[in-house]
């Protein structure tokens, strides 16, 4: 093969190898463009996309700019040594092949050399930054913070929106900076043939110290600049007793910072001037002065002033700067206006005030998410290939009652249809969707210890008065695989007994296949040709992909941070999904970050998206104008977010506080409640979350949802509690409420309970139920071999002036997956109860009349009592526990709860005989 030819077969590889890659990366882009089109957000896409774009174009035209035309001043000093390289008076560095490489510089090739050398570097370094977009869109449509930082009296938009900007273009000139600096080095010195450093001073061309020293003098410009920033970062320092500037940081950092600022300023006006006076004396002294300046300013005297001045009187040095941190802190978290009341604890509950809190009674969590999780799988899955991905909460107006309640949607997993089932076309064309939900109240229980339902089964049957009338679900959280849905083969709808029922997609969710160019277009992106072939496929059929809620927001809208809980509404009839979104930034001056990673100091909760179910579409709702994040997010992208006053207000009804934030806001509070700077300092008051026992396990206690009358309200609402206990104890000293109704969403609320009044935390709680012999004797009777017990949640409720503790309990058989609520504790002042109902304990709390028995729960006085002598008790007992054995292998869950119910009976009588004999 010929030379020429070689070149021709090497150009042509390389443009079809050029050419697939525009292809495959062409299809993607437009692909993303037609699925930003369909949902009426082309200007979104158009902004992310070109902004992103022309950025990395400008770095790459200024990064090739800059380096080819300072390359361009090596050029007369490289082709002399070109001309010359063959005089006996000049030293080659170039031996043996060097000399061919010599020989090949040409003025037109090293045009070429230094242009694409630039390019190729202006260009990689282009890719550097990934957000750079996000900076700079920022930065460009920035909105005051109308607050200012308490050391420099700066508003904080300038350190959250500008300051981040001003650091890229800072650190983006350093590196072009050095980078041109070392090319062109290397390049004068092979040019001048110095071999040593001892050379560099003779044999460099003034034409190369001159170019040399005034890139010098342009990286300490830089350099002062950077100083400059460092000022101001310093309100994100780590080093002192909080985050933010500290005493050292503010007298000693800030200080040298200033001085090297001004050295390292006068050391580039000197270098400029000695590019006449040729002097070098005063450049390697002012060069000395800085780099011992750096080392004292930057480490030695900051390292004194922390350790003989800070750290003998460290409160009162650093005070001013805790209350800094204090105050900074709880803005940034949206906890600078949190409502604090005293909950005045009177323990005077009774009956009467149990009857007149009903709703609250009545919304009582009975059912734990993690146990009914398995139930809805084991009762409503009804299909190997649905499923349950969880269990939402949320409230509604049940036939004129606000009742909470449980729900989840009944999704398609694809992943679970059979293996042979695993084809494209039922992945694709028949399995598109899943359908209907299961919803439950919260506190309603079956005989057999199973939820009541309100909607249930397939087709979906409605026992309340909620309309359902479109329930299947293209978009949901099971949703990963791209569908086409409308299409002649007909997409698989609900199973029907021992037949199927099969429909046709009539909604606007996808991007409708209505040419050949679009199925190419989407071959190419999905790589497969049957998007071609099919001929089930119309012009008709639209194409569903980036289904899964989460992947869905966050192609949207990259730029928020997302509650890691949407949940499912039924609103009009139809489904809709609800993610919270947060509007984050690590820049907030003096505001601790929320881990040690730094993933942000600053959160608000001021974007809702709404997604249809069926179609797909997406609402981006700001709720909070009063955040500048959020107001800056709304100039960039008009299209994209809404007020949230266009909210429908059946959609606005289901609101709720997200309980991502509400623990974030919680652990922070839980230490920066304590305002004193010596309080905090020495944390005499720290808070923390409590523990509770949960399936035999201690795990941190999860904020809950509750309806419930706050103190000093008259109006139940949908409220998310969690409880306080001091850090080095376990009763309990105080609860937060984030509330979520009307125009009080959004509140927080902190009850204190007395410091002089002891009240049982949930551990303390957890004991005193371990402690009760009679619950004990049961749980250990549930616990024998074939079943096991499941502590649910343990609830705290503020009733009136009084807390009452309530926990569920679940038998779950080892074989089985299917718990059942079989018991509800309760607990007030010093009495524990068991029961089989909420109302039952609550009967055995109040009223003294009734008797307990070893279950802890109670019996009515004319409930049968078994009678008999010892051995005729005893016989009867092992009769009933080999009649449970029975039931529980045959799998009659009903026949054994009773089997024990009545082995529990006998065996109180043997006990009571035993101790009256």
């Amino acid at each position: 093969m010929t030379r020429s030819l070689k070149i021709l077969v090497a150009i042509i590889t390389l443009v079809i190898f050029v050419f697939l890659i525009i292809v495959f990366s062409g299809s993607k882009i437009y692909t993303d463009w037609l699925w930003f089109k369909n949902l009426g957000f082309t200007h979104t896409f158009l902004t992310m996309f070109f902004t992103n774009l022309w950025l990395r174009l400008l770095i790459g035209i200024i990064f090739t700019a800059f380096i080819f035309i300072n390359l361009l001043f090596t050029r007369k000093p490289l082709m002399e040594f070109s001309k010359l390289k063959n005089d006996d008076n000049v030293e080659s560095l170039f031996t043996g092949s060097g000399d061919n490489l010599i020989n090949w510089v040409t003025k037109k090739r090293l045009n070429y050399t230094y242009f694409f050398g630039s390019v190729i570097l202006g260009f990689l370094f282009s890719s550097i930054s990934q957000d750079l977009w996000k900076v700079v869109l920022k930065y460009l449509n920035k909105t005051p913070f109308n607050t200012v930082d308490p050391i420099f009296n700066i508003d904080l938009g300038f350190y959250i929106l500008s300051l981040p900007f001003f650091n890229f273009i800072r650190e983006m000139g350093m590196v072009l900076v050095i980078l041109t600096l070392i090319v062109i080095a290397i390049i004068y010195t092979i040019a001048s043939g110095v071999r040593s450093l001892g050379e560099m001073k003779f044999k460099l061309s003034n034409r190369a110290k001159a170019h040399i020293s005034i890139l010098i003098v342009l990286f300490l410009f830089l350099k002062a600049w950077d100083y400059k920033l460092k000022m101001y970062n310093l309100l994100y320092s780590p080093r002192g007793v909080v985050f933010g500037a500290s005493y050292t940081d503010i007298h000693a950092n800030l200080l040298g910072l200033k001085i090297l600022f001004w050295i390292v300023i006068l050391i580039g006006v000197l270098l400029l001037i000695n590019l006449f006076r040729k002097s070098y004396k005063i450049i390697l002294w002012s060069l000395g002065i800085w780099i011992l300046a750096s080392f004292i300013f930057g480490s030695v005297y900051p390292g004194l002033v922390q350790r003989f001045e800070v750290e003998p009187n460290e409160v009162a040095k650093e005070s001013k700067y805790i209350k800094y941190n204090i105050d900074m802190t709880l803005k940034a978290y949206g906890l600078d206006n949190i409502t604090i009341e005293e909950f005045k604890l009177s323990n005077d509950l009774n009956q009467q005030i149990i009857e007149n809190n009903r709703e609250t009674i009545d919304n009582i969590r009975l059912w734990d998410n993690r146990p009914l999780l398995s139930t809805y799988r084991q009762l409503q899955e009804l299909r190997p290939y649905y499923r349950f991905p969880k269990v939402d909460i949320d409230r509604y107006n049940i036939n004129g009652q606000y009742r909470q309640v449980m729900l989840s949607p009944r999704e398609v997993d694809q992943s679970r249809l059979s293996s042979r089932a695993q084809t494209w076309i039922n992945k694709v064309l028949k399995f598109t969707h899943g359908y209907g939900l299961v919803m439950n109240p919260v506190n309603e229980v079956t005989e057999e210890g199973l939820p009541r339902f309100f909607i249930k089964d397939i087709p979906p049957k409605v026992n309340v008065d909620l309309r359902l009338d479109n329930p299947s679900i293209y978009y949901g959280e099971l949703t990963n695989n791209y569908v086409i849905a409308n299409n002649k083969s007909q997409e698989f709808h609900y199973p029907l007994g021992d037949k199927n029922i099969y429909t046709n997609y009539n909604g606007s969710g996808g991007v409708q296949l209505d040419s050949f160019f679009k199925k190419l277009v989407y071959a190419l992106r999905f790589s497969n040709l049957k998007f071609l072939l099919a001929d089930d496929i119309t012009a008709e059929s639209r194409i569903m992909y980036y289904r899964n809620i989460r992947d869905r927001v966050r192609r949207v809208a990259p730029f928020l941070s997302f509650d890691g809980d949407p949940y499912l509404v039924i609103s009009q009839g139809r489904l809709f999904w609800i993610q919270d979104a947060y509007t984050t930034t690590n820049r907030y001056p003096y505001s601790q970050p929320v881990n040690r990673y730094n993933n942000f100091n600053y959160i608000r909760n001021s974007v809702k998206i709404v997604i249809d179910a069926f179609n797909g579409s997406m609402d981006f709702y700001v709720i909070n104008k009063n955040d500048p994040l959020a107001v800056t997010y709304q100039k960039i992208f008009p299209d994209l977010f809404k007020d949230g006053e266009e909210m429908p207000k059946d959609i606005r009804n289901h609101l709720r506080y997200p309980q991502d934030l509400f623990v974030i806001q919680s652990r922070i509070y839980s230490v920066y409640h304590m305002k004193d700077p010596m309080v905090f300092y020495n944390k005499e008051e720290q808070w923390t979350i409590p523990n509770e026992n949960y399936a035999g396990t201690s795990i941190t206690m999860d904020p809950y949802y509750i309806i419930m009358e706050l103190p000093g309200k008259d109006v139940s609402e949908f409220i998310l509690m969690l409880p306080f206990t001091p850090a080095t104890k376990n009763n309990m000293i105080a609860w937060m409420a984030g509330r979520s109704d009307g125009d009080n969403y959004g509140e927080l609320i902190v009850y204190r309970f007395p410091k002089d009044t002891l009240v049982y935390g949930p551990m303390q709680i957890e004991s005193r139920i371990d402690q009760n012999t009679e619950i004990s004797q049961l749980l250990t009777l549930w616990s024998q071999r074939g079943s096991r017990v499941i502590r649910g949640n343990l609830l705290v409720i503020p009733i009136d002036n009084s807390i009452l503790y309530v926990e569920p309990l679940y038998l779950q058989a080892e074989t089985s997956e299917l718990p059942e609520l079989k018991r509800v504790i309760v607990s007030y002042g010093d009495r524990v109860v068991m029961a089989r109902t909420l109302d039952l304990a609550l009967e055995g709390i109040f009223k003294g009349e009734l008797d307990l028995v070893d279950d802890g729960g109670i019996t009515e006085p004319d409930e049968e009592v078994i009678p008999g002598t010892l051995q005729e008790l005893a016989s009867r007992a092992f009769e009933l526990y080999t009649l449970s054995q029975e039931s529980l292998k045959e799998g009659n869950w009903s026949e054994y709860g009773r089997l024990l119910e009545e082995l529990q009976e006998v065996l109180q009588q043997l006990r009571d005989k035993t101790q009256i004999e």
